[in-house]
């Protein structure tokens, strides 16, 4: 018998296409191999003379994930323009506190990874909060990865259906492990231009990922306009406004029953509350600064504290846009041909994260079908690597140089060693996730809260040291891994404020049994860095010493600008979404939103950015 090892749908452009950016990606690595050898800095930050709109670019690539954009078509399919809401979970508008005023902190004060910023504020001394920082960092940078691994199997099984390669392989696989086996395979590619060229590779191919998906972006947004000509998009009362109430206010019955299924598992009831919950955790974790993965790397790698304002701006302005026209058109084309979608899973469930990949399957023509699958495995091959990147910084920086110089010129060997044992242990974990869903709920929900009370007392109070930075964030961690398990059956955001709650107070009582920070260190970064807070003792020691300096003034200004840009981002969001349904109204009042934020903006931030 002859068996097919793909499916018949895809032909010799669409590998032709696939073969050509595997290619080019891998060609880069190679290039630029050499001058990431040079030193640390070159090959864990491009040595720091990236310009900030590449850096920019390769950060909305790496955010640009296949999984996240997996969950999104989803979500806009279940909860239409309402789901817009949703990735507030992460939440996304924290870009708009880093570019307002964090990225510009955080650039001030040198270091190269998270855990080096901490001898900056707890000084030389604070081996607790800098080795609790380095288990997050870890932790998160290897979830996150296991997160991306199991998007990317549920993506590829679609296209190369388990059925056509099993004759081939001397073993069987269990139907429910067969995304984490392509998830491997296809893991392989990432690792290697990542590893061989560390930051200035993983950029440049970022840069050739993210012109890729942002052509596959429009080109399907096109297709979607062109469907909604001719077909009417039949959906629930609800469906196409923004606006919400304390209930969620769509109801399937009589459309497609089995969604109203995906939306009770889900857990959003009551809306209202979820908002609540999501709006203010999203407050409090963009008061907290950046998570030590690939986005702080980044902004570390700019040249100075205003390109890295200028770089988390422009995140935004690219990757938005962009990343909406997928997903709408997708969700759109998903909608007005559900019937001849196929979401079966092995056990007979529905389900929808199958949306996107089973949507290119049916609707993408030779070629470019070869191109939107190149588009989603850029996604993916972009955030591994920059996850991987920053993973590797840290057992790099502040675990083997930390603790052994290298006299002998290992670090190339290091660099591979780390980065090779990562990518092994994030294998392992993605094993056990059930699906993209889940692990996006535990890492937003849970790890994430035990990361806020630490990191916004470290930037606003001068008597958080770094005992109570580590109590606070062992106490985080500890709680994000055992809750899940004694709340089995609730939504890690619901026990969030217990999780935040918990580590606060654990940082409050570290901090004040043991002696504050030493005063030279705390002098020295609060001059540095400037930040506005609960400073007045240093401030008045540092004015005694320097009577010229200006303790920092512009906490109501970064709060209006954040507003403004809180607001300009989710306009900004919106607007594909409105073009493509053809929401004239909305499209003309969105508009006009968007243009008088960033005017407003031009002259309250940017005209106000530091010289350098």
């Amino acid at each position: 018998m002859a068996y097919k090892v793909f499916t018949a749908d895809m032909n010799f452009w669409d590998f032709a296409v696939i073969a050509a950016y595997l290619l080019c990606v891998t060609g880069i690595g190679i290039l630029l191999r050499k001058k990431s050898r040079q030193t640390k800095e070159d090959y864990l930050m491009g040595g720091k003379r990236l310009p900030w709109w590449l850096l920019g670019i390769s950060n909305a690539s790496g955010m640009f994930d296949i999984s996240g954009t997996i969950w999104m078509v989803s979500i806009m399919f279940v909860y239409g323009v309402k789901s817009i809401w949703l990735p507030w979970l992460w939440p996304v508008f924290n870009q708009v506190f880093m570019f307002v005023y964090l990225s510009i902190w955080l650039r001030r004060s040198n270091a190269s990874t998270g855990a080096e910023w901490m001898e900056t504020r707890f000084g030389k001394r604070a081996t607790g909060a800098q080795r609790i920082i380095i288990v997050f960092a870890l932790l998160s940078c290897l979830s996150f990865m296991a997160y991306g691994f199991i998007g990317l199997g549920k993506f590829v099984e679609i296209f190369i259906p388990f059925s056509s390669i099993s004759p081939f392989l001397p073993f069987s696989i269990p139907a429910d492990f067969v995304p984490h086996f392509y998830g491997i395979i296809f893991t392989l590619f990432a690792v290697f231009y990542a590893i061989l060229g560390g930051m200035s590779s993983i950029v440049w191919a970022d840069l050739v990922q993210y012109s890729l998906m942002a052509l596959g972006a429009f080109c399907i947004a096109l297709f979607a306009i062109s469907e909604l000509r001719t077909h009417d998009l039949i959906v629930p009362e609800g469906w196409k406004d923004l606006h919400f109430q304390w209930d969620l206010g769509v109801n399937w019955e009589g459309i497609l029953p089995e969604v109203n299924k995906k939306i009770e598992e889900d857990g959003f009831h009551p809306f209202g509350l979820f908002f609540t919950l999501m709006f203010t955790k999203g407050i409090l974790s963009s008061l907290a600064g950046p998570a030590p993965n690939y986005d702080m790397q980044k902004i570390l790698s700019t040249r100075n504290p205003k390109e890295a304002a200028l770089m988390s701006m422009f995140v935004n302005v690219v990757l938005l846009p962009t990343r909406y026209l997928m997903i709408i058109g997708f969700t759109v084309l998903a909608l007005l041909y559900y019937p001849q979608l196929d979401l079966q899973t092995a056990s007979g469930k529905v389900d929808f994260e199958k949306i996107l990949p089973s949507t290119i399957l049916k609707f993408a023509p030779a070629g470019l079908l070869g191109l939107f699958l190149v588009e989603l495995l850029s996604a993916f091959m972009g955030t591994f690597a920059g996850t991987l990147n920053a993973a590797q910084a840290y057992i790099v920086n502040d675990i083997y140089l930390k603790f052994k110089k290298d006299r002998k010129g290992n670090l190339q060997k290091v660099h591979f060693l780390s980065g090779l044992g990562v990518v092994l242990l994030s294998i392992f974990l993605g094993l056990f996730a059930k699906d993209v869903n889940s692990i996006l709920q535990w890492i937003v929900g849970a790890l994430y809260a035990g990361f806020i009370s630490a990191n916004v007392l470290k930037w606003h109070w001068w008597r958080f040291n770094g005992t109570g930075y580590a109590v606070g964030m062992a106490v985080g961690i500890l709680c994000a891994m055992v809750f899940p398990y004694l709340f089995p059956d609730t939504l890690p955001l619901y026990y969030f404020p217990l999780i935040l709650a918990l580590s606060f107070l654990g940082g409050v009582l570290g901090s004040y049994s043991s002696p504050p920070t030493d005063r030279n260190t705390l002098k020295a970064f609060y001059s540095q860095v400037n930040p506005w807070g609960f400073w007045k003792p240093i401030e008045e020691e540092v004015r005694k010493d320097s009577p010229d300096f200006v303790p920092n003034p512009d906490f109501k200004k970064d709060m209006g600008n954040v507003t403004l840009g809180i607001l300009a981002q989710t306009a900004i969001t919106a607007l594909p979404v409105f073009l493509v349904l053809w929401m004239w109204k909305e499209v003309a009042i969105t508009s006009l939103l968007l243009g008088i934020c960033v005017v407003t903006l031009f002259f309250t931030w940017y005209k106000k950015l530091p010289n350098q």
